[in-house]
């Protein structure tokens, strides 16, 4: 299993059959080397989407015509592309589980908030949403964007994910502190990844702080196109 860092939130995991872009964002996005963009979509077989914020959407349609694969998330927000953009999607709903190339996933619950730009202001586009990835012999927690918050009690009881990617940049989401909280208290990690930092100088620009709190975790500090074995 391999997870490449598409900076920011993106992340281009390969695990069972599939290929997963997650919440890709390229055009416009300050850390990512524009000529990468064919290295990393390279097979892609699914788009996975936590949220409809530009920074996690950005590069979603183009991307799912020009690779011809479906886009996977939340019900409200696939079927109102799937009308306006005649994408192939599978929309679901929190709880639900989908088989992507025999990965199995399971929308659960983050606390943030959800939109994609209209012509009169932001557009509802369905509640925002994290992950837990299953196969090849584990779980991820992708948190999506999030704080932290009692439900992952009951995620970590009942999923187990022992590699977490956790947004971590502080301002719009949780922080690099609040991130080792919820690792510490609800998960039993083996390995961290934060993400959502380093793209802007409002988010934080280093996980040391993390590091330091999970002294008995392995947190590895993404580069952007340089993929991980898991």
């Amino acid at each position: 299993m391999k997870l490449t860092w598409l900076g920011h939130s993106g992340f281009r995991l390969e695990i069972e059959q599939a290929v997963i872009l997650i919440d890709p964002w390229f055009t416009g996005n300050p850390v990512f080397p524009q000529d990468a963009r064919d290295q990393a979509t390279q097979g892609a077989t699914h788009i996975l989407i936590t949220h409809g914020h530009g920074d996690h959407t950005g590069d979603t349609l183009a991307l799912a015509k020009a690779l011809k694969v479906p886009v996977v998330g939340i019900y409200d927000l696939i079927s109102h592309w799937e009308k306006t953009d005649q994408i192939e999607g599978t929309g679901f709903n929190k709880g639900g589980t989908v088989d992507l190339g025999g990965a199995r996933v399971t929308m659960v619950n983050a606390s943030h908030s959800s939109s994609i730009a209209g012509p009169d202001g932001p557009i509802y586009a369905g509640h925002e949403s994290g992950y837990m990835i299953a196969g090849e012999g584990h779980v991820i927690y992708v948190s999506g964007d999030t704080d932290i918050m009692a439900d992952m009690e009951w995620m970590g009881d009942l999923h187990k994910p022992d590699i977490g990617i956790l947004c971590a940049g502080g301002h719009f989401t949780m922080d690099m502190a609040r991130a080792a909280y919820a690792a510490k208290r609800y998960f039993d990690f083996k390995t961290v990844i934060p993400c959502h930092y380093r793209t802007f100088p409002a988010l934080e620009q280093s996980a040391q702080v993390l590091i330091d709190a999970l002294p008995d975790v392995r947190v590895i500090e993404p580069e952007v196109m340089k993929a991980i074995t898991l």
